[in-house]
């Protein structure tokens, strides 16, 4: 068997591929790849590894010896799962791999804020702190969390490590009915609801159409002016110049954003301009420490020793 992985730099640095390495004759490793490379280096595979890259239906119909596409990632909508079904080709997918990398990251971000971290070591770097007249400095709010209701938006394995976490914080934590519905089971909360009551919104929904700029300037309005907004999900469920505008009028204290509707964000995105200090941009880390990374390519071995030995494991197609 020969295998592709086509954007393995998507990975990071310093994985063990030796597992992945012994189950097929030939693994070729691309840092990234084009789109008018793909069709050429899928040509003769019979397995692809990929983690973004779109594999079409134009592209999928020539790759005549494919067999398997193994993602290293929980989301399938880069591949076209009817055609991959209708060629026979196996689609299988990753779960539950960067839950606690997801979860830290939350509550890193959400603590930075509540506690302005950042504005207090700028504080301290421009000199205020040895120009005080008293020990400490109290120029910034701070907040415990044990005071705060968390929202949670999307309560699969993510959302659930979050409100874990929450819990053990002394959060009071309520989750959203699902976006798109009508019933609210007695679980849940209306999203309404949702957005009036938390004082922190974490989310953690797929990107559909049901959830694309969920939050927008109408959910903003429904917000409290002292809530936080933390979205380590999908950029597009954002609207980011509403949110641009929502901190600059006060209409939500704070945000942590580790996502963009376009990524890497080569043609900009206003949070990218915004300069207040109520806004924390990183580029798509939250799921990235190096455990989380290791335990993908695990779980990718995992997948395709399962389809080498005819079972079925996270399969999708």
């Amino acid at each position: 068997m020969k295998a592709v992985f086509l954007d393995y730099g998507t990975m990071g640095p310093n994985l063990d591929l030796d597992e992945l390495q012994s189950l097929v004759s030939e693994l070729i490793l691309f840092d990234d790849t084009s789109d008018d490379e793909v069709a050429e280096r899928i040509d003769d595979a019979d397995i692809v590894f990929t983690n973004k890259i779109r594999l079409t239906r134009e592209l999928l119909e020539k790759a005549g010896n494919l067999k398997l596409i193994a993602l290293t990632a929980t989301g399938t909508d880069n591949i076209d799962t009817e055609t991959a079904k209708a060629h026979g080709i196996a689609v299988a997918n990753i779960r539950a791999y960067c839950t606690q990398s997801v979860v830290e990251h939350v509550f890193g971000v959400l603590l930075t804020l509540t506690h302005n971290l950042n504005r207090y070591h700028n504080d301290v770097r421009a000199g205020q702190w040895q120009q005080s007249t008293e020990f400490c400095m109290l120029n910034h709010p701070l907040r415990e969390l044990s005071a705060m209701t968390l929202g949670i938006v999307g309560y699969g394995e993510l959302g659930k490590g979050v409100a874990d976490v929450a819990h053990r914080f002394n959060m009071r934590v309520i989750v959203a009915a699902r976006p798109g519905t009508d019933s609210v089971p007695d679980d849940r909360v209306a999203f309404g609801a949702l957005l009036s009551e938390s004082d922190a919104i974490s989310l953690h929904c797929p990107l559909n159409e049901d959830t694309r700029n969920l939050f927008g300037a109408e959910q903003f309005r429904a917000m409290k002016n002292d809530a936080i907004l933390i979205n380590t999900a999908r950029g597009g469920l954002v609207d980011s110049q509403a949110l641009v505008d929502a901190l600059t009028s006060g209409e939500i204290a704070a945000a942590a954003i580790d996502v963009l509707p376009k990524e890497p964000p080569v043609d900009g995105d206003p949070l990218l301009d915004y300069e207040g200090g109520n806004l924390i941009v990183t580029p798509h880390i939250a799921w990235a420490t190096g455990e989380a990374r290791q335990s993908a390519i695990d779980e990718l071995v995992a997948n395709t020793r399962a389809f080498l030995q005819g079972e079925k494991r996270n399969r999708i197609v």
